[in-house]
């Protein structure tokens, strides 16, 4: 079986990461910070950004490339890969705009869980339903 649709979610979101790595490296060079996050608050962000991307995306996309394999409704993956992609967008813009709470980081994080309930859901409901036929 082919993955298209988790293909294109996760390419499009892996130039999202490529872009969080790439600010984080400008701001460590700015304020020549080699380890650790130094004194700014600018780099700090940048490191949780990157970092929280990369704590929440890969199980995502494992979760939805398990689901695109049992042939789930492609409508459904469509919308949670761009679920997805809008979500770590909002996080990431959220994240590094300010600090504490704010609309990106909220909604963006709602959006990610959103996606990896109904992933886990749908591999599980798919899982249990194929096991009693």
């Amino acid at each position: 079986m082919h993955a298209h649709i988790v293909a294109i979610y996760g390419s499009l979101l892996g130039l999202l990461y490529i872009y969080l790595s790439y600010r984080t490296t400008v701001y460590r060079r700015r304020e020549q910070v080699d380890m650790g996050l130094g004194e700014g608050r600018e780099l700090a962000r940048a490191v949780r950004a990157h970092g929280n991307f990369g704590e929440y995306v890969p199980l995502a996309l494992i979760l939805l490339l398990v689901l695109e394999q049992t042939a789930f409704w492609h409508w459904l993956l469509h919308l949670l890969g761009a679920a997805l992609l809008i979500g770590r967008c909002l996080h990431a813009w959220g994240f590094t705009r300010q600090a504490g709470t704010s609309f990106g980081r909220v909604a963006g994080t709602a959006l990610s869980w959103m996606v990896i309930v109904i992933a886990a859901l749908g591999n599980l409901y798919y899982v249990l339903l194929s096991s009693f036929y």
